[in-house]
Formats: C-alpha cells, sequence, structure tokens
C-alpha cells in the first residue's frame, strides 16, 4: 500500500505533515478521465481522487481543496458545453502555474509539444511538473506521476533548440489563427509594419525556414513558416 505524506506550508513558513493525499484530474474525454482515475486509485488507494472536466470545474476544486498533485489534459473546454481547446488548457495552466508556484503538476495529453509557449513559465515553476504523452505505456506514465508527486522534474518531451519571444507567438497565433494580414497585425499589437516584418524574419530563422528551402520543395514562406509551427506546436 503506498502512502504519501505531504508537506504543507503554515502562514510562519514552517512545514507541516498532512497524511490525506487529493489528486486532481483534469480530462473531459469520459474513456480517458475514466482510465485515468482507474489506474490512480489502483496505485494510490489511500488518495482522495477528484475529477473536473471543465477550466471553469478546475479553478472551482482548488478553491475547495489543496491537491497534492494535478493530473491534466490540454485539450478541454472552459465551461460545460463549449468546444475543447488545447489554447484553453495552456492558459489554464499558465494561470495555475503563477498562482501556485509549488503545486504538483503532471501534464498528460496528445499535445504535449504546445507547451513549448509556456516553457518560460514552466522553466521557472518550483513545483513538481512532468509531461506524459497519453500514449505512454502504464508504468512509464507512473513513473512520471510518481516524480512530479514528489516535486521533482521530468519535461524532456518538450526539450527543443526552438524557444520563440512573446511577441513572435503572438505573430504566429494572429496570422494562422486569426487570418490578420500584417497590416491588421501591426494595429493590433501597437506596433510598425516594419517590426511585424522584422518579427516574421526572426521566427523563420529560429524555425529553419529559408527561401532556398522552399523553393525546392515549392511551398512559399508564410505556409512553410505555419506548417513548422503546427509541427512544433506553437499554434493549433
Amino acid at each position: 500500500m503506498v502512502k504519501i505524506s505531504l508537506k504543507k506550508h503554515h502562514v510562519d513558513g514552517s512545514l507541516s505533515e498532512e497524511n490525506n493525499l487529493y489528486i486532481l484530474v483534469v480530462d473531459d474525454h469520459q474513456l480517458i478521465l475514466t482510465g485515468t482515475l482507474d489506474i490512480l486509485s489502483r496505485e494510490y488507494p489511500e488518495a482522495f481522487i477528484i475529477k473536473a472536466q471543465t477550466a471553469k470545474e478546475t479553478l472551482s476544486q482548488l478553491q475547495c481543496h489543496q491537491f497534492g498533485l494535478i493530473v491534466m489534459d490540454l485539450s478541454i473546454p472552459a465551461q460545460p458545453g463549449e468546444t475543447a481547446e488545447i489554447d484553453t488548457g495552456i492558459k489554464l495552466l499558465q494561470t495555475l502555474l503563477t498562482k501556485y508556484p509549488d503545486q504538483n503538476f503532471m501534464v498528460q495529453s496528445s499535445y504535449v509539444k504546445a507547451l513549448i509557449r509556456i516553457k518560460h513559465e514552466i522553466d521557472n515553476h518550483q513545483g513538481g511538473f512532468a509531461i506524459a504523452d497519453k500514449g505512454l505505456p502504464e508504468s512509464e506514465m507512473l513513473i512520471r506521476v510518481n516524480l512530479a508527486l514528489h516535486g521533482a522534474t521530468h519535461t524532456k518531451d518538450i526539450k527543443t533548440g526552438i524557444e520563440l519571444k512573446p511577441e513572435w507567438l503572438d505573430v504566429l497565433r494572429l496570422a494562422f489563427e486569426e487570418s490578420l494580414t500584417d497590416k491588421a497585425i501591426a494595429e493590433r499589437m501597437y506596433k510598425s509594419e516594419r517590426a511585424v516584418r522584422t518579427y516574421w524574419t526572426k521566427i523563420q530563422d529560429v524555425l529553419g525556414v529559408y527561401p532556398e528551402d522552399c523553393r525546392q520543395n515549392g511551398r512559399n514562406m508564410r505556409i512553410q513558416t505555419e506548417i513548422r509551427s503546427r509541427q512544433e506546436g506553437l499554434i493549433d
């Protein structure tokens, strides 16, 4: 039988021991949610495992409980009745990383590459943080759960040489998710069109998109940039 002892901070900064382990599982796919709950309940039979299926429900549960671990998917709806979106999960996680700097997380998702968008926040997070693709075997998934639960980090799935500045990510999102022209992007970002064009050259350099390669495969620079951005999880 696995028994986890969680450490909690008092107001004065000292630590106390709390034996009740609470785990929050966030996933809107009922079959996967049920499977994850079953695996965790078998591995941690003494734990209180609670589920949430939307970003709104997740925030509500966090007001009611202190969780030793949050296991969450990225593609979730903001609230009941809405469509699941990767961006919803990314924004929720970004909020939680800021609000709960010591919280332990395990992101279990088919879209782990999208975490590159908030890599800076993940790298600076003080709590445990692990990543598991939904295709991983149960044994490997549990190894990563255990690492996160004990405050360790396992993020090799998003280790990459590609790191874009926030304004570059804004350009990609506005161009390929909102279909805006460079002029409209410049107006939205309160920048000059020249600045936006400079951003494009920086983005394409980081992604390895160059004119000579595009000529060889018959694609223009903008289309190839979109393809590479989606491959790297920078946009949905």
